[in-house]
């Protein structure tokens, strides 16, 4: 049986229990946009749309999840991918009864802290049932994200990077 996470932090020398969740607010592109195009376009809980010089731009919030070894409930990160116009429509149409077996390919739209560059990484976003996000599955590669998404991380590396996510330190 799998343990529930918990560790004594570093930093703050206080009982941290379950296991590390962190969310972004918006895609990193939506944040770099002029405050004239954030007006016009929408930010929502789940998706967010704009238009800019390089035309209309698509997104939706998404959840990764690596395994922790060992521990019952994986590392969650809130973040956004950008999807193409007709896999976010697609989406949108069927965000009240989604179908869990579309499959939406995305860019992963947000800098993760402690990791090396994740924008830009490639995603398969998989939609959930009952008002769940979906999550999303990160293509196989050598980027640190990657490896662990694919391979899991021990509770030492998962606190470690909790510590430095919730102290600023990444």
């Amino acid at each position: 049986m799998a343990a529930i996470f918990s560790f004594k932090c570093a930093s703050c020398d206080e009982i941290h229990e379950g296991s590390p969740s962190f969310s972004f607010r918006a895609p990193d592109p939506w944040l770099a946009q002029p405050e004239a195009v954030q007006e016009a376009g929408h930010l929502g809980s789940d998706v967010c749309r704009y238009e800019d010089e390089d035309g209309r731009q698509f997104f939706i919030r998404v959840v990764l999840e690596v395994p922790i070894h060992g521990v019952a409930d994986p590392f969650l990160w809130g973040v956004w991918v950008s999807l193409s116009e007709t896999s976010y429509e697609r989406y949108v149409d069927t965000y009240d009864a989604p179908d869990t077996g579309d499959r939406y390919f995305g860019w992963f739209c947000n800098a993760l802290p402690w990791y090396p560059d994740t924008l830009g990484m490639k995603t398969s976003v998989r939609p959930r049932a009952n008002k769940q996000r979906p999550y999303i599955v990160l293509e196989a590669s050598d980027h640190p994200l990657a490896v662990d998404f694919h391979q899991g991380i021990s509770v030492q590396r998962a606190q470690e990077i909790a510590e430095a996510v919730m102290h600023g330190e990444a």
